[in-house]
């Protein structure tokens, strides 16, 4: 995660400002806050507008600010076996280390391994976007049992007769059937 200047301005960054450097210092946030972007992978995401119920809690420590606590919202996208769309609940459990700018964390990691906080503020989105996508299921299904398409004319499943099948000729006996016009019924009866 890549620490970059938080915008002040953005509902998704946090001041820390008054919580000071003082280890043990908590502070607990229940928010609900609008996607400003599109989260998730094609097949299925939280989209842009939609509402994210964070519960978080921040907590100073020696080296920063350890924010933990969850994210739950709703992701759209379609089923990997049927295709209908889909809409169902997502959330992830978060737990990051903000450490401060001189912190022996900050000197002795790499930059891209640990965020910083920069100016004493925290981005979130980019916290809850890494958690809750990592949580999602790259072939979501509109239900555990869902049959999915016929391989043949890719009706779904659920929605065909029982007895939904298609007959397919075998293709050694195709020249007998042009010949002489047999039905399908008599050669498959005469394999017998």
């Amino acid at each position: 995660m890549t620490t970059t200047q938080p915008d002040p301005t953005s509902p998704w960054v946090y001041n820390t400002r008054d919580m000071g450097r003082r280890a043990g210092t908590m502070k607990t946030l229940k928010m609900s806050l609008v996607t400003p972007d599109s989260m998730g992978i094609p097949v299925l995401a939280i989209p842009a507008g939609e509402q994210v119920a964070l519960n978080l809690r921040f907590e100073t420590v020696l080296e920063g600010v350890m924010v933990s606590g969850t994210a739950i919202s709703r992701a759209k996208g379609e089923c990997a076996r049927c295709l209908t769309d889909i809409d169902i609940p997502v959330g992830a459990d978060l737990r990051e280390l903000y450490a401060y700018p001189n912190s022996l964390t900050a000197q002795t990691t790499e930059e891209d391994e640990i965020p910083l906080l920069v100016d004493e503020l925290i981005d979130l989105e980019p916290l809850v976007r890494d958690e809750i996508v990592v949580q999602m299921p790259l072939a979501p299904l509109c239900r555990p049992d869902c049959p999915g398409l016929c391989s043949v004319c890719g009706e779904r499943l659920d929605v065909v007769e029982p007895d939904h099948n298609h007959e397919i000729l075998d293709p050694r006996w195709a020249a007998l059937q042009a010949q002489f016009g047999a039905s399908s019924e008599a050669i498959h009866s005469e394999e017998n």
